[in-house]
């Protein structure tokens, strides 16, 4: 599995969860992976938080407001283009959904929300500076696209971002391996739940998965799947924050 490509065009560069509860979000991501947090304030009684390991940026953390009552805490992820704009024409031409014009975030920036045909939301993030992106353990090195349709899935992704989605040479089963360039950095499982919507679900890299899934198991969290052994790649495990958001864990072979 990749380590978090920082800012390299057409791979993941941020995770952003939307919560409903932040205060409790910031306690237990804090305690789960020891990251800092790092509150910037955006306007009246609202944060925009960030999540640090070491002084660097792992992802953010928000509360969703009164006009996304209903929607279930989740992690969004962020793809780097060269172009917002151009992208979000793409993703049109492709089938699929921008749900918001492409947009300026500070001078960090630009940006806009989308969904693919099957569903799923991401978001296209053209930086204008350079990322403070973090690596090692606690940061973000995977993403899994869970969809009921993983053909119409694979010509759109392949189509936006010019990734190549394949099996593995020794694969016993139909998971897609995405690349980027050379980089692996995703798959896409060939089982989804029906009860499930379309969505993409980020992966944590720790030291020790079933640790780490004791831990968040004592912190309130859900434990959906494993930790269990993936042969010759290492061990990973799928949870639900106490809110609600889906992720998932990777421990490398020791």
């Amino acid at each position: 599995m990749a380590e978090n490509a920082t800012g390299k065009i057409g791979s993941f560069c941020w995770a952003e969860l939307g919560t409903s509860d932040l205060k409790g979000a910031k306690e237990f991501y804090h305690a789960l992976f020891s990251w800092s947090v790092v509150d910037v304030p955006m306007g009246e009684d609202s944060v925009y938080t960030i999540f640090q390991t070491e002084g660097k940026d792992v992802g953010a953390a928000y509360a969703r407001g009164a006009d996304q009552k209903g929607i279930p805490p989740a992690w969004l992820l962020y793809v780097a283009v060269e172009s917002a704009d151009q992208s979000a024409e793409k993703v049109r031409k492709l089938h699929g959904t921008i749900l918001a014009p492409p947009f300026d975030v500070m001078e960090i920036g630009r940006m806009a929300p989308a969904q693919d045909p099957t569903g799923a939301h991401f978001a296209l993030w053209q930086a204008k500076r350079a990322p403070n992106a973090a690596s090692g353990p606690g940061t973000l090195c995977w993403a899994d696209l869970n969809t009921p349709d993983p053909g119409k899935a694979r010509a759109f992704y392949e189509g936006l971002f010019g990734w190549t989605l394949t099996t593995g040479e020794k694969s016993k089963d139909d998971y897609l391996h995405i690349r980027n360039g050379e980089d692996f950095i995703g798959g896409v499982p060939s089982e989804h739940d029906p009860k499930a919507p379309a969505h993409w679900m980020p992966y944590f890299l720790t030291t020790d998965c079933a640790a780490s899934v004791a831990q968040g198991k004592a912190l309130g969290a859900q434990v959906y799947f494993g930790p269990t052994q993936i042969d010759n790649v290492g061990h990973m495990a799928v949870l639900a924050d106490p809110q609600g958001a889906v992720f998932a864990l990777f421990g490398e072979p020791k």
